[in-house]
């Protein structure tokens, strides 16, 4: 049983507390939040893009509550923390938790700064500790399905890939203090990320980006619409998403994928499918459901500390490549 603390209690925070409470492996031990009441608000709202359940406050009544990072580390027992603040805390958070000695898995983005995210990769190493970023949409089994399509060439070569994410500009918890917004990296670090780093996960580092950005309310790119081009393989990738739109639109995210044999659909507006079309034929299969990534990728990190193994899946120097890759989008 390894025991886990969560530090902040937005969406991602209660999303991560609903799933460690779900697993039989792990134990909760303590919640940190800057406003300790604001746990408890949190359970009553049904804020993000995705649905992930609700939790009843009684679950968490034995559960120890701090508003102090420090204060927990020194008074709890405990292997790893789960860390799902504002970007511009990543860093002194997850610095913090690998000096003392424990595990970390951090919510994406890894670290706005290149140069903070190579020092807790690093330090990491130093302290033989696990670190991973959760970058959710490598466990979604609908991109599982995709990429396996893809190592296996059951439709033959992936050819052409379109991949998608779109939401109304977060309007919700923390969104709401201007200094989170401002420093959240915008539509591309915060939300087309997800994208990015699938498509790296795929086919690796494209050899040529041709992008154009949209400002928003949070940055100067909070639409993006890119080419990826890859002088050694013969596949193009197309990635365009944003949060440009009014608060209540309802997200969306998916792909189109040419193979050489078929064609592919999955829209989260429909999640429960995957349309597979060639030239005489159209039908579906499932999907499975996406929502099912973020219980997949704290299970896998699970494994990880068990096993003592660094996460092969989604180690943290693909989470800084994501973040260079990002910049590569606006430095021309």
């Amino acid at each position: 049983m390894k025991k886990i603390v969560v530090v902040g209690f937005g969406f991602m925070g209660l999303t991560h507390t609903i799933n460690i409470l779900h697993s039989k492996n792990l134990e909760l031990t303590a919640i940190i939040d800057r406003d300790i009441d604001f746990i408890e608000n949190s359970l009553m709202s049904k804020a993000g893009n995705i649905s992930i359940g609700n939790l009843n406050s009684e679950r968490l009544r034995n559960v120890r509550k701090y508003s102090d990072l420090d204060a927990c580390m020194k008074s709890e027992d405990f292997d790893a923390v789960v860390i799902c603040v504002p970007t511009s805390f990543h860093f002194e958070m997850t610095r913090k938790v690998l000096s003392y000695g424990k595990h970390v898995f951090l919510e994406k983005p890894i670290c706005l700064d290149i140069s903070q995210a190579e020092y807790l990769i690093d330090l990491a190493q130093k302290k033989s500790r696990i670190f991973m970023v959760g970058h959710v949409v490598r466990f979604m089994p609908p991109y599982q399905k995709l990429k396996k399509w893809a190592e296996t060439f059951e439709f033959g070569n992936l050819k052409f890939l379109s991949l998608h994410r779109f939401s109304g500009r977060p309007g919700w918890g923390q969104w709401t203090e201007k200094s989170v917004a401002d420093s959240s990296g915008g539509a591309l670090f915060d939300l087309v990320i997800h994208d990015i780093d699938f498509a790296n996960y795929l086919f690796g580092i494209p050899d040529c980006i041709e992008s154009t950005c949209l400002p928003g309310s949070l940055s100067r790119h909070d639409y993006i619409s890119a080419m990826w081009k890859y002088g050694r393989k013969d596949v193009h990738v197309s990635i365009e998403g944003g949060n440009r739109f009014h608060i209540n639109l309802p997200f969306q995210a998916g792909y189109m994928a040419q193979f050489e044999k078929a064609s592919m659909l999955y829209t989260t507006l429909k999640g429960n499918v995957i349309c597979i079309a060639d030239d005489k034929s159209i039908r579906e299969v499932p999907s499975g459901d996406a929502t099912t990534g973020y219980f997949n990728e704290l299970i896998y990190f699970t494994d990880c500390m068990e096993y003592n193994s660094q996460p092969a899946e989604c180690m943290p120097v693909s989470s800084l490549e994501a973040i260079k890759l990002c910049y590569k989008h606006i430095n021309k």
